[in-house]
């Protein structure tokens, strides 16, 4: 299981991960630029990616719309990005897996590991416990 690695190989997943798929769904976008979804956000649309907004109690961030769900993104998915507690993050998951994303991450402080065998099992890439923008600041996801 992929979010079970040494930490170099974790590395690499998260590298495969940001190189590989383009369009990034949000679950947890956060309108307040004081959040850290808000801020990553902007990394990724910085890094050249597609990031799409989701949370249900906001029609906008960053000058996008936000959708209220993942069922709800008219636009193909990649990667599903969950800015939620780990109690939340499994019903994302699963979501994620509905939707046909290829990959889930899991923020810093996400972990849900049930949840990560779920989406392992159906064929989607797992990052786990990490942070996008920590990972290109280091230099990942260049080709």
């Amino acid at each position: 299981m992929g979010w079970k690695m040494r930490s170099d190989a974790v590395s690499e997943t998260a590298d495969r991960v940001l190189r590989e798929y383009r369009v990034w769904a949000v679950v947890g976008a956060s309108p307040r630029p004081g959040r850290a979804s808000y801020g990553v956000m902007g990394v990724l649309e910085a890094h050249g990616y597609t990031v799409i907004p989701v949370n249900p109690h906001t029609d906008e961030v960053r000058g996008r719309v936000c959708y209220p769900d993942l069922a709800s993104v008219p636009d193909e998915i990649e990667v599903v990005d969950i800015f939620r507690r780990s109690t939340s993050a499994g019903a994302h998951v699963d979501e994620a897996i509905e939707v046909g994303a290829k990959a889930v991450w899991l923020q810093l402080g996400v972990v849900d590991e049930a949840a990560a065998a779920r989406a392992e099992a159906a064929g989607l890439t797992v990052v786990m416990n990490r942070c996008p923008a920590i990972e290109l600041s280091k230099g990942l996801g260049r080709a």
